[in-house]
């Protein structure tokens, strides 16, 4: 179900931060995490320079664990571990991630804490870059969600602003378009959307706390040799981090604050 790009998976000693240097160890997979000082399109902010999407994908992880547990009739799963992104002079952030599975469970739980362990506010941006691909993606395949406002990113995209649900076969020349879902939470304060193929009876549902990832990102490529879908739920836009400082929008963590998001993917069969 999940997209795998060309470049295949990279060591993080081959990231290349300067401009759109991180597509060339863009690997895809079902996760890509972008952040989490900055992310979205390459510029510059307040004086420094910053490249596509963010150091986040190229951390290595450390104090990595492996456990299980019951609850009741329940077996579940994790691995841990923690991220720091920091530098001298800089920022000094630690991300720990949970992810949680079910023995016999359709269903992948993520659970992240970042903390600012720094003495200076920090700026704060998350992305998860969740890649779909053929064949679950294909012409019959199709987004649903509850009613919502969908604003498309630019120009490009305003054309298919009516068509952001439906898909095509891979197109020549196809130019990426993305739109910025508001979608709404229930009465537990998940948001979630699904990608369906009717014709392989599967679908896939992404669903995230709404109150720290107010931002549901489609990006949709339908081209030849890049044929994928993104859902990515996150707390800022794709436009970069002096947009969101503009829009007065920059998440930001004071010195010992910590945040906490929550994801779920679920693979779903769909009926006969």
């Amino acid at each position: 179900m999940a997209w795998v790009s060309p470049t295949g998976w990279a060591h993080p000693m081959y990231f290349d931060p300067q401009g759109t240097g991180w597509l060339r160890t863009f690997g895809g997979g079902l996760l890509t995490g972008c952040g989490l000082t900055y992310l979205g399109a390459a510029g510059e902010d307040e004086g420094e320079p910053l490249g596509l999407h963010g150091r986040l994908s190229h951390l290595p992880a450390s104090h990595m664990r492996v456990d299980q547990a019951w609850q009741a009739d329940e077996c579940s799963f994790w691995v841990e571990g923690e991220m720091r992104q920091a530098r001298v002079f800089g920022e000094n952030l630690r991300l720990t991630r949970r992810i949680t599975v079910a023995l016999g469970g359709n269903r992948i739980r993520l659970y992240d804490r970042v903390e600012n362990l720094g003495a200076t506010t920090s700026p704060l941006m998350i992305l998860y870059h969740i890649n779909l691909g053929f064949p679950f993606l294909d012409e019959t395949s199709q987004l649903l969600t509850e009613a919502h406002a969908v604003e498309a990113r630019d120009a490009v995209a305003e054309p298919g602003l009516g068509e952001w649900m439906r898909f095509q076969k891979p197109t020549a020349g196809y130019a990426e378009q993305v739109f910025y879902h508001d979608l709404p939470e229930d009465k537990n304060g998940w948001a979630s959307a699904q990608l369906v193929n009717p014709a392989r009876k599967l679908g896939l549902r992404v669903g995230f706390k709404k109150a720290t990832l107010p931002n549901l990102v489609e990006w949709k490529m339908m081209g030849q040799g890049t044929y994928v879908l993104g859902l990515e739920p996150a707390n800022c836009r794709a436009g970069g981090r002096s947009q969101e400082r503009a829009r007065g929008t920059l998440q930001t963590l004071q010195p010992g604050e910590q945040r906490e998001f929550q994801v779920e993917i679920e693979v779903m069969e769909l009926p006969q």
